[in-house]
């Protein structure tokens, strides 16, 4: 837990002043403290939005995928499991087509992105839990179901359509360039909810992971703590999506990654994760700037290349601590 804290401070102090202008950390500590020149501070005041928006988008992704992973019982759980990435990009598309992709901001993806995540959400749940089944595996056959439809929406709009295209090909990708620390101010409640619900039920969860019938005899409301769960979940990944677009792999590999260090007790792997996620999304944003100097990668991409090899490190300690 030192450790994540620790990296997440450190590279947030880092991704001020790494990238294509060239600062160095005194004057980017000059800047922090009110005595920095004028071209500095226009760099850092850059640079800072990313950073937070980063920090905030990375902490709710990996907490999102450690929840999914913790509910359904498959390691190969991630954010996107139950239609949540697909349903922000649905949103999206349609807003654009409709309204014009020269009239939707930064801003106004929020507008789209959060309640067409929460949309596929419920629709997934709905079908999901109409079979009356104990068993997890209707809700993951119907978030299967609604993502293969709404990829298939989305492919029908952007390819009929070339402006839509164009606006989605590049939020698509996941990228924090042009990052508003404003957009917080919609998004931050509702990942802010996502997070003190999620870290409220760890123990039942902890419970949960004997097996319903066993956790149930202990006296944990296995419906209700599926359901706060899948809540906070959705939050969490609606919320880091509609500020970032879509960014694969971290909601997959960080929960990997710290439960390797800390185990399998929810009660420290969920905090964990949010501190190890927020370093990670900052580590591969300062990357994608610098690789290519002076112009930069988008992060979603530069993302895979980074958490693959934490990931099979995680793996394999893991594989060795159960031989």
């Amino acid at each position: 837990m030192g450790a994540a804290i620790l990296a997440l401070v450190v590279l947030s102090f880092f991704s001020l002043f790494a990238g294509s202008g060239n600062t160095t950390a005194a004057q980017v500590w000059d800047v922090l403290t009110g005595a920095g020149d004028e071209y500095s501070t226009m760099i850092v005041q850059a640079r800072v939005p990313r950073t937070v928006v980063g920090a905030v988008a990375g902490a709710a992704l990996a907490l999102s995928g450690a929840l999914i992973q913790s509910i359904t019982r498959n390691p190969l759980g991630d954010p996107g499991y139950l239609g949540v990435t697909t349903g922000a990009s649905a949103g999206v598309v349609v807003a654009t087509a409709i309204l014009g992709a020269g009239t939707v901001s930064a801003i106004g993806y929020l507008a789209f992105a959060v309640p067409g995540a929460l949309a596929a959400v419920l629709v997934v749940y709905v079908l999901g839990t109409r079979s009356r089944s104990e068993s997890l595996v209707p809700l993951v056959l119907a978030g299967a179901v609604v993502t293969a439809v709404l990829h298939a929406l989305i492919t029908a709009i952007v390819l009929s359509n070339p402006t839509v295209f164009d606006s989605y090909r590049f939020w698509v990708v996941g990228s924090l360039t042009g990052a508003d620390v404003g957009a917080l101010a919609v998004t931050g409640p509702l990942a802010l909810a996502g997070v003190v619900v999620g870290l409220a039920i760890t123990g039942g969860l902890n419970t949960m992971a004997l097996g319903n019938e066993m956790a149930a005899s202990l006296g944990v409301r296995v419906p209700l703590i599926r359901g706060l769960g899948l809540l906070a979940a959705t939050l969490l990944a609606a919320t880091a999506t509609a500020l970032t677009g879509p960014i694969a792999f971290l909601g997959l590999a960080v929960p990997h990654i710290v439960r390797s260090a800390v185990g399998s007790d929810m009660r420290w792997q969920a905090p964990a994760s949010l501190f190890a996620g927020g370093a990670l999304l900052i580590g591969a944003d300062m990357l994608a700037r610098v690789i290519v100097k002076p112009e930069e990668l988008m992060v979603g991409i530069v993302m895979a290349f980074v958490g693959a090899p934490f990931l099979l490190l995680a793996v394999r300690r893991m594989g060795r601590g159960q031989s």
